[in-house]
């Protein structure tokens, strides 16, 4: 997740002060990035600033230092729904967080494009199931020296059915969000009893 889009697409929602951009990457953005520091948040902004994308007004406080509070601006509106609505391409590992970064922003798009976000996602992981769920998972021809095999296995499999079972429920929730999506059904109610698995993706 790249800083400039994250900053962007939390100024847009609020601009802010640096000491409010510390509670947001303490907060919400430390799921769309981890270990963000300020330091790295002030000279993105400033190197942003430079660009145009955004600028910040002085607020001064009486006995204490004045702040500037970031604002972003109608070239870094432009750059941010650019990003937005840009086809998607789904990282390697579905737990990065492109897509929830996408999701986040859907208010600036429409449903059909939120909707074709969510088919690349679906189909792209459908194939990876198909592809690598029953790959060869063998390590080694010959054990290396000090290597506990049953220990080794043991934790690989475990490894291997938390992964699918993840993969499982990431693709049941995204179909899940489509169908309502598609229905026009509040998101925040409880989902209907039973989803079942498909057969795509059931182990």
């Amino acid at each position: 997740m790249k800083l400039e889009i994250l900053l962007l697409g939390a100024l847009l929602d609020r601009p802010s002060t640096g000491y409010e951009l510390k509670k947001f990457f303490d907060t919400h953005g430390r799921f769309a990035r981890s270990n963000t520091t300020m330091s790295q948040a002030y000279r993105t902004l400033a190197a942003m600033e430079q660009r145009g994308w955004v600028e910040h007004t002085i607020e001064e406080r009486p006995g204490a230092s004045n702040a500037k509070r970031y604002h972003v601006t109608e070239e870094g509106h432009t750059v941010f729904i650019d990003w937005l609505t840009r086809p998607y391409n789904p990282p390697t590992r579905f737990q990065d967080p492109d897509l929830y970064a996408r999701l986040g922003g859907a208010g600036f798009m429409t449903v059909e494009q939120v909707l074709a976000i969510l088919d690349v996602e679906i189909n792209t992981r459908v194939a990876e199931v198909a592809r690598y769920r029953h790959r060869d998972r063998s390590r080694h021809d010959e054990p290396p020296r000090g290597y506990d095999v049953a220990l080794g296995n043991q934790m690989d499999e475990w490894l291997h059915r938390r992964g699918a079972e993840a993969m499982d429920r990431h693709i049941a929730s995204l179909i899940e969000l489509r169908r309502r999506l598609l229905d026009a059904e509040p998101l925040n109610q409880e989902p209907a009893p039973t989803l079942g698995r498909t057969e795509e993706t059931a182990r």
